[in-house]
């Protein structure tokens, strides 16, 4: 039988804690907790150390990962309930709102009211997804490398700047993102900016 130091020297207690012992070992280490204060006190250590240190790397998600993922949550519930998949067009200067009023004036399509920025799917393809997006205060920054992101103010005003750059955007205006550029979003009207919202695979 291993003296309390071997066991602790062995790195299983680092292992247990992280979830990496078979079953077999983390009833072994579970029993031998139980017996032995020493093993008991290194594995209360062990798991502050790593809580310490995972809060000190942490990182805090982007603002805008939660409003796209409760949209892609929205959208899968709603093809489930039977809602047909649909293509919406792909963004260009040429584009205008009416091109997207079956989606934009539908019932369902509201903002929430409260969110920065609320999101709702329209269209998914491996090559875009489209979303009509309400932004209250602004976006945070971001740079896309393997996607365009392209915007249509449907409602509202914003400034998007990208790099140095500002680019003053109102109702019906188109513009995209380029590539590798820091931008973030920042509304100038009084209502929530609602753009369509286009990203599509470089």
């Amino acid at each position: 039988m291993k003296s309390s130091k071997e066991y602790i020297d062995s790195g299983i207690l680092e292992q247990y804690v992280l979830g990496c012992t078979s079953p077999a070992e983390s009833e072994e280490v579970a029993l031998m907790a139980a017996a032995d204060p020493a093993i008991r006190e290194e594995l209360e250590a062990i798991n502050v150390a790593l809580e310490t240190y995972a809060m000190a790397h942490a990182m805090s998600p982007s603002p805008v990962l939660k409003p796209f993922l409760l949209a892609t949550i929205d959208y899968t519930e709603r093809l489930k309930n039977g809602e047909p998949a649909t293509e919406p067009p792909l963004l260009n200067e040429g584009s205008v709102v009416e091109d997207y009023a079956a989606w934009v004036n539908r019932e369902d399509m509201k903002y929430s009211g409260t969110e920065n920025i609320y999101a709702k799917i329209i269209g998914y393809t491996p090559q875009a997804i489209t979303a009509i997006v309400w932004i209250k205060d602004q976006a945070p920054q971001e740079v896309h490398d393997n996607e365009f992101e392209k915007f249509l103010v449907v409602e509202g005003s914003c400034n998007i700047m990208v790099e140095d750059e500002v680019n003053k955007l109102f109702p019906g205006d188109f513009f995209t993102i380029p590539l590798y550029k820091n931008h973030l979003v920042k509304v100038t009207s009084d209502i929530p900016c609602k753009i369509i919202l286009q990203r599509v695979a470089a």
